[in-house]
């Protein structure tokens, strides 16, 4: 068996020994046994932890840069599918879930908060410029209402939760389109 084989086996183990998911006479057995009596403990029980902690952080990144892929993959399925009402009512759901994981996020875990976050903007985004698109079709008074909605929903947001890029972007969202309103009437 390859040294980095023996070494996870031994990490696991390790893992065990400490959470006492076993006792504590059977990990030292096999301890001795896959270290071939050539190890100590404490520098095994530092590379677990070592080692844990690692797999708990890539684990956090890859949820964390799940959640706004799967938002730009949802809006693209928003301008591209022919049924409207089924890619709006998943993105719709999507937007809830992750506004719910971003709430049950905010204390525990900040990246995946943010990540969450910014996620519920697009698909929010996505669905109401969808909706605009799909059932209001020619009518420019409507979708600048929909972004304006959106730019106060994130204007709202950055000021109550204290978030700064929610803030700039709903004042800036509503300049521009507040300005592009006047520009185009």
């Amino acid at each position: 068996m390859s040294n980095q084989k023996k070494q996870i086996i031994m990490n696991e183990i390790s893992f065990w020994k400490q959470n006492k998911l076993l006792p504590g006479q059977y990990c030292d057995f096999l301890m001795t046994l896959y270290s071939e009596g050539n190890n100590s403990d404490d520098e095994i029980t530092g590379q677990a932890k070592k080692a844990i902690h690692n797999v708990e952080k890539r684990k956090k990144f890859n949820l964390a840069v799940f959640f706004p892929i799967s938002a730009i993959v949802i809006l693209l399925l928003l301008f591209t599918i022919q049924f409207e009402w089924v890619v709006i009512a998943v993105a719709a759901v999507f937007a809830v879930s992750c506004l719910i994981g971003a709430l049950y996020f905010a204390k525990r875990n900040h990246l995946l908060a943010v990540m969450l976050q910014l996620a519920t903007a697009l698909s929010t985004l996505g669905v109401t410029l969808k909706i605009s698109t799909t059932y209001f079709t020619g009518n420019n008074e409507m979708l600048y209402i929909f972004l304006i909605i959106n730019c106060v929903f994130w204007l709202v947001s950055g000021v109550m939760m204290k978030i700064i890029y929610f803030t700039i972007s709903g004042i800036l969202g509503l300049l521009v389109i507040i300005g592009a309103w006047i520009y185009f009437l």
